[in-house]
């Protein structure tokens, strides 16, 4: 009987519910809802970080390859060209005096390939006109503009004044007279058409260097006997910064 009644007592023990304290239970509630908190907050980045790559660009498409030129010559006749007639290569560029980007190049990219190359006397740099009438209509004139100011010696000196006046282009002769030239030749010059034909000769060279955009360039192998004639090692399109000219460049020495 008395085992009985321990064994009972040991069982009523043990159906009475077991009593959480009223701080364990709120501190228990709090750290769920913390969690919850927790997930909400990783939900919401997690849909904000999928809606900013929705909205982020695609990445540009690869460059296309740029026409064949290693191997084709190509004479450059009485282009201008400034740089040792010595040096091994030639940078040939194919330029738009309207073109935003033929700007940057010269602005930008040039000034250094001047410092590093073509002062050191290991490159040449040649200049064929590319005018894109089209879409730049001062572009044509603006190149005959180049010419007439080097029958005074001053080719260059107007190739950059261009390049930093694009915006205002005209009157040509406001430029002129800013180079110290002769105006009133130069305005002869001008009008007369004197170097139209020259600068259509040059469509052609374009085309056969496959450039149909500016800045265009083909770097090129000075031919020593005749430093008119270069032939063609590899194309390059666009303007491209400096690392781009230099690796390209820095191969060829090296070949």
């Amino acid at each position: 009987m008395r085992k009985i009644l321990v064994l009972a007592c040991i069982l009523s023990c043990a159906l009475v519910p077991f009593a959480v304290p009223a701080q364990d239970e709120a501190d228990l509630r709090s750290q769920i809802e913390a969690l919850r908190q927790g997930q909400e907050s990783m939900q919401r980045q997690l849909e904000e970080i999928k809606a900013l790559l929705q909205q982020r660009p695609a990445a540009p498409p690869a460059r296309p390859p740029g026409p064949e030129v290693a191997g084709v010559v190509f004479d450059l006749g009485d282009n201008p060209i400034r740089g040792s007639a010595g040096a091994p290569l030639t940078l040939v560029e194919f330029t738009d005096y309207q073109c935003p980007y033929c700007s940057r190049f010269t602005t930008q990219t040039l000034p250094q390939i001047t410092t590093e190359y073509i002062d050191a006397g290991k490159l040449r740099h040649a200049l064929i006109d590319l005018p894109l009438e089209s879409i730049h209509p001062q572009a044509f004139k603006a190149a005959e503009v180049t010419h007439c100011a080097g029958e005074q010696g001053k080719f260059w000196e107007m190739h950059d004044r261009l390049f930093a006046n694009q915006r205002s282009l005209e009157p040509w002769s406001a430029h002129a007279a800013g180079l110290d030239l002769d105006v009133a030749k130069f305005d002869e010059c001008v009008s007369t058409d004197r170097y139209a034909a020259s600068v259509r000769s040059d469509l052609a060279l374009a085309k056969k260097a496959g450039a149909s955009g500016t800045p265009s360039f083909v770097l090129a192998r000075t031919d020593p006997a005749d430093p008119s004639r270069v032939t063609g090692i590899s194309f390059l399109s666009g303007a491209r910064p400096f690392p781009a000219f230099k690796t390209a460049i820095d191969e060829a020495l090296a070949d």
